[in-house]
């Protein structure tokens, strides 16, 4: 038996600092233990050991105790990525466990979604209607600054609350908003065109306060086409980010505690502009 599927019916530890709010939590088969959450971007790095040994200690799991520990690998702050990716390794090497990276934008999704589809009222819950039985789309962005976000895209059917055949549609990466709304109307679009039935929910979630604009065109023109649009403001949450590793760490999967990395998808300000006076000098 593979010995991170053999280790994954115990607690994990999940943790995350790609965005101005720490996100942690602890885990054990779904049950969640402990969890925080704190707003404090600039403080990650003197806070977070402290915020693992107290979250560890309150939810009376011992660190030999430990299934796996599961980090968010960004993208998002360039700073704020490393500190937890750091933070992960060397807790994953210190103590002997599997190490588990999660897309940041995939746990904001996977959250976002669920908050979103509990949120609803009952009389007008279609995620919870099998009859509807209408494809979801979770856009997760990131403020990138100068127009761009962190985005990706992900789907789903509902079943109930859960999110059924959870899949990936867009990779992570850095998009200009303008050009993602536009690539999101075409997509719907194009299922009209194709006669794929109902229109799917999209849900656009995370930080919007620096894209209202790109947002409520997204909601202008694909509701033109159909789509049943929601604009959710979230912050990560450690329990989303927890369940997204525990799935990779049930399907046996783990990553390499020395080679892993964050995932930066853009170089930082200081690396453009060192390749541009050595494109400039050559």
């Amino acid at each position: 038996m593979n010995t991170a599927l053999r280790a994954a019916s115990g607690p994990v530890i999940a943790l995350d600092t790609s965005t101005a709010a720490m996100a942690a939590a602890v885990e054990r088969d779904g049950e969640l233990l402990g969890e925080v959450q704190s707003l404090a971007e600039r403080n990650h790095s003197v806070h977070v050991i402290a915020h693992i040994k107290t979250l560890l200690a309150s939810s009376r799991v011992a660190p030999e105790e430990l299934a796996g520990i599961i980090v968010g690998n960004g993208p998002g702050s360039y700073t704020g990525m490393r500190i937890a990716v750091t933070a992960a390794k060397t807790l994953a090497w210190c103590w002997g466990k599997p190490l588990v990276g999660v897309s940041s934008l995939e746990a904001i999704a996977y959250g976002a979604w669920h908050r979103g589809v509990e949120g609803l009222p009952v009389d007008g819950n279609l995620a919870a209607d099998p009859a509807q039985n209408r494809e979801h789309w979770v856009l997760p962005i990131m403020d990138a600054r100068r127009g761009q976000a962190y985005c990706a895209g992900f789907s789903c059917r509902a079943q109930g609350t859960a999110a059924a055949g959870w899949s990936r549609f867009a990779a992570d990466g850095v998009r200009l908003m303008e050009q993602w709304v536009d690539s999101i109307v075409e997509r719907a679009s194009v299922t009209e065109d194709l006669g794929l039935g109902d229109k799917p929910v999209i849900w656009l979630a995370g930080d919007l306060s620096l894209h209202e604009t790109s947002a409520e065109r997204l909601v202008a023109e694909a509701t033109k086409l159909g789509a049943d649009v929601r604009l959710l403001p979230y912050v990560m949450e450690g329990r989303f980010l927890a369940e997204l590793g525990r799935i990779r760490l049930e399907a046996g999967e783990s990553d390499d505690v020395h080679t892993f990395i964050p995932n930066y998808t853009q170089l930082t300000e200081a690396e453009v502009k060192l390749k541009a006076k050595q494109a400039g000098e050559a």
